[in-house]
């Protein structure tokens, strides 16, 4: 038996029950918020109009969806969360829950999701889901996690297709401003992770997770989070070009996006040793700000403007 396995045996045998508390926790609840955040607003944008009750369906599937793919991620990864400072008091690493009764619970979820959503609105939104939860699975979790540095920015897609479901729920297509917003978020996810890889690399380093600090240094990290920040400027632009909203909103995301850039810049000139972790944790947090923000502005610009 693997020193991990032993970890998690032990944890198991001296846990408590689990708690109505720790199946929530395996659904990945703040994670949760953003995808059910940015699936609203696709929702909200589309053109056409849904019963509220429909959308309000439609939201929760996609709730759902990202609860079963986090559950499955946390059954597949409980040894790596067990050897990392960050995820060990998880409810699987921690032996609050046997990692039969999460597995069960993300297929269970995940088939239901995709069924609500189809009986909800239709098969194209239903397919898109699908393909999230088996993204993420098989293609994030399985196939690139612990095999590559370009985890994050492949695996990223998964995490792209929130308001692309709610804008196919509502019109039942994708269009080309289903697609930018997919964009915005794919582009976003490297710099936000990465920022994070950055004052975290140990625990990865630790785990065997191959994360881009890890692999190419610091260095090269700050330099391709920089880039990244920079091609979401005009990506970022792309829904007021499109003209599925005004300018309220082009104006948000060219200062979000300056000021994206700007924390770039910051990470890039602090020292690439634990002295600069500051700058790294700062933009991870602004990171969560600016795609909180750019999205809130979508609706608001439709409503004030139209």
């Amino acid at each position: 038996m693997s020193d991990t396995a032993q970890i998690l045996t032990r944890a198991f045998d001296a846990a408590p029950p689990a708690r109505v508390r720790d199946y929530i926790d395996l659904l990945k609840p703040r994670v949760m918020t953003l995808v059910v955040f940015t699936g609203l607003v696709g929702v909200a944008i589309a053109p056409g109009h849904v019963h509220p009750f429909t959308a309000a369906l439609a939201v929760l599937a996609i709730a759902l969806g990202s609860g079963a793919a986090g559950c499955i991620n946390m059954w597949y990864e409980r040894d790596l969360d067990a050897l990392m400072a960050r995820t060990a008091h998880r409810p699987l690493p921690a032996g609050r829950v046997a990692p039969d009764d999460a597995l069960g619970l993300g297929v269970l979820l995940s088939i239901f999701s995709v069924l609500l959503m189809a009986v909800a609105t239709n098969f194209t939104a239903a397919a898109l889901l699908a393909a999230a939860i088996l993204f993420y699975v098989f293609v994030y979790t399985i196939g690139l996690k612990r095999r590559t540095p370009q985890n994050i920015v492949i695996g990223g897609a998964a995490g792209a297709f929130p308001p692309v479901i709610g804008w196919a729920a509502v019109t039942g297509d994708i269009s080309a401003v289903g697609v930018a917003l997919f964009l915005l978020i794919f582009l976003w996810t490297p710099p936000h992770f990465w920022a994070l890889a950055l004052y975290r690399s140990e625990d990865y380093r630790r785990a065997g997770v191959p994360m881009l600090p890890v692999v190419a240094g610091p260095r090269e990290t700050k330099r391709q989070m920089l880039t990244y920040t920079i091609v979401l400027l005009p990506v970022a632009l792309a829904p007021t070009l499109l003209g599925a909203v005004g300018w309220l909103y082009g104006a948000v995301a060219v200062v979000l996006g300056l000021a994206f850039v700007g924390q770039g810049l910051a990470v890039w000139r602090a020292p690439d040793d634990e002295t600069g972790h500051g700058a790294a944790r700062r933009m991870f947090r602004y990171s969560l700000l600016y795609l909180a923000i750019l999205f809130a502005a979508l609706p608001l610009d439709r409503a004030l403007l139209g």
